[in-house]
């Protein structure tokens, strides 16, 4: 539909026409694109409480790498390195050592009768 209009400028008659558009959306919604990619990391060394961890992991585009590891209780070190993408998907590999055993010196009990 359109809608005309006259109006005087600088004395002189100008006709105006302006366009109806039905068919205006008022919450279009743009959807952008940004490229993924990050880096973090972040660890825990509480010695009192025995809470010792660590994870970094990075992310470029489709493809996430990382590692984290955490001191079990027996002393023992689990760490898992893991990848994860589109195509493999999300495939972990995990180590664990042995616990540091703290060895006691023999203590001999001598009675004497």
């Amino acid at each position: 539909m359109e809608n005309h209009q006259n109006v005087e400028e600088q004395g002189h008659v100008v006709q105006v026409q302006e366009e109806e558009d039905h068919n205006v959306k008022l919450d279009e919604h743009y959807d952008y694109y940004a490229y993924p990619k990050y880096t973090y990391k972040y660890g825990v060394n509480d010695y009192h409480t025995g809470d010792i961890k660590s994870q970094h992991e990075t992310r470029d585009g489709d493809v996430v790498k990382g590692q984290y590891s955490v001191v079990e209780p027996d002393g023992s070190i689990r760490t898992v390195d893991y990848t994860a993408d589109k195509h493999n998907g999300f495939n972990a590999v995990v180590h664990k050592t042995t616990p540091h055993k703290h060895e006691e010196p023999e203590q001999h009990l001598h009675t004497y009768n």
